[in-house]
């Protein structure tokens, strides 16, 4: 899906490990994924409905496009009409419940969407249709979002900087950039609600390089070894929620090294979170095979397949690479037993002494627990065992309403099943919106937002670089202190 680019070698660390299993809970396992990776994020989203409770496409394209149309009707912008979508749907409704698992799971998901409006190798049109398609199977407005960002190529936006990324306006490798938006935030916050502060230097030893042709069936797209991150408190023990972020074409780590498993961000917001995240990886296959819909093609540029090199179910459970992910899924997911441990699930829980930065959490106790962990918008917030059946959480902001669920200890420390959730908002005024100014680099100067200095221009406060210092380039600033300004937008 991009231009060609020379190969880099994998980044390597220890020693190759079969894939590890982990505590996970099993109703919060999503996907996600950038162009051939949105695509095949997007399949999964549909083929393993009862697996996925979320999916997130960057510049990808709606279910089966390339299944019935050449794929450059599904990309480069291209208008996908009413009548494609008719095609596809009667796909979804034939294969529902046989082939793939049964479509009415579609509409219970979480869905994020993005897309640059200066993307041309997919491009605002394909994720239109997309759009339109996980409407018209029952995803209301409420679970869907979608967000089209102004002067941004086809890239994974990140609102830092790191080591050989191309800009934001230009579709070249490593197709990550800072945009000034953080996209691995908005999914993943999208996917599992609010997020605790990410952790911008994540520990090297949680970073897992896995046997994955143990799961690949010989698949000649799929590398021998894919990634993991597993964060310390999941490799200890706690139960988790598992991330598939699926690269896009040449960004596998035969082409970037490590960039697409450490710059996407996803990770420093992993670590916070409880979340692990599995980074399957594909190859570059030269050989030309026969596609549904595009005729012989190879796949030089390691892209995940959406179009069937390898095989007419490509998009079913039965296509090869998804049936792939889908066991790594399964093998990372069965250190789970059942909710966690056996012990049920503790009931009444319920908020009360709000302050402007903390709530007591209550519940009635469970039979055999020895101890109860408590989880504010699904990620844990205590540190040892509550051994009480209540739990005071601070650090709060104020006039900001949460959600608490609890979840019991068994004598081996393993979670039983989690509470049905508990809400409350803390007293106070909620902090104050950011402002966010849009306008030439030269105004953002005269207006003392931005300096300027050898011809290019520098956010004040955060000194990030804006582009040149000219009339023509225009940059979206958000205040978010006395003279300090960040490139990005407000919600």
């Amino acid at each position: 899906m991009a231009a060609a680019l020379g190969v880099a070698a994998s980044s390597a660390s220890a020693a190759v490990v079969a894939l590890p299993a982990y505590n996970v809970d099993k109703s919060q396992i999503t996907v996600s994924g950038l162009s051939s990776g949105g695509f095949m994020a997007n399949q999964l989203g549909y083929a393993y409905s009862a697996t996925f409770s979320g999916v997130g496409v960057f510049a990808g394209g709606p279910y089966m496009c390339a299944g019935h149309s050449n794929y450059t009707a599904c990309m480069y912008n291209a208008t996908i009409s009413a009548s494609m979508l008719n095609t596809m749907q009667a796909d979804l409704n034939n294969w529902s419940g046989t082939a793939i698992d049964n479509k009415a799971n579609v509409a219970n998901q979480k869905v994020y969407m993005f897309v640059g409006t200066s993307d041309f190798t997919v491009g605002p049109n394909p994720m239109d249709a997309l759009k339109t398609q996980y409407t018209n199977n029952g995803v209301s407005a409420a679970n869907l979002e979608y967000v089209k960002r102004a002067s941004t190529a086809h890239v994974f936006p990140t609102d830092f900087d790191s080591t050989g990324n191309n800009s934001c306006g230009s579709s070249a490798s490593p197709y990550i950039s800072n945009c000034g938006y953080d996209g691995a935030k908005a999914v993943l916050t999208k996917l599992y609600g609010t997020l605790n502060a990410r952790n911008n230097a994540p520990a090297a030893a949680n970073y897992i390089e896995f046997n994955q042709s143990t799961y690949s069936n010989n698949n000649p797209g799929m590398a021998a070894s894919g990634w993991l991150y597993v964060p310390s408190a999941c490799a200890s023990g706690t139960q988790c929620r598992l991330h598939v972020a699926l690269h896009g074409c040449q960004q596998s780590t035969s082409n970037i090294a490590d960039k697409f498993v450490k710059n996407t961000g996803y990770t420093r917001w992993a670590d916070t979170n409880n979340i692990i995240v599995l980074f399957p990886q594909t190859k570059a296959d030269s050989t030309s095979r026969a596609t549904s819909a595009s005729g012989s093609l190879p796949n030089p540029n390691a892209c995940w397949d959406w179009v069937g090199w390898y095989g007419s179910n490509f998009a079913q459970k039965a296509g090869t690479q998804a049936a792939a992910i889908k066991a790594m899924v399964d093998r990372v997911a069965s250190g789970s037993t059942g909710g966690g441990g056996t012990l049920p699930a503790p009931t009444s829980v319920s908020t009360s002494n709000a302050t402007t930065s903390s709530m007591t959490v209550t519940w009635s106790a469970v039979s055999n627990a020895v101890g109860y962990n408590v989880y504010r918008n699904g990620a844990k917030v205590n540190g040892a065992a509550v051994t009480t059946t209540s739990y005071t959480d601070s650090g709060l902001a104020a006039g900001t309403t949460y959600s608490w669920t609890v979840r019991a200890l068994d004598t081996n420390g393993a979670e039983g099943a989690s509470s049905a959730p508990a809400s409350g908002t803390t007293t106070g005024t909620p902090p104050p919106t950011a402002t966010c100014y849009t306008a030439s680099n030269y105004a953002h100067t005269t207006a003392g937002r931005a300096t300027q200095s050898g011809g290019y221009t520098y956010a004040k406060g955060s000194g990030q670089n804006m582009g040149l210092w000219n009339v023509f380039t225009t940059t979206t600033l958000k205040q978010t202190g006395t003279n300090y300004y960040v490139i990005g937008t407000c919600p």
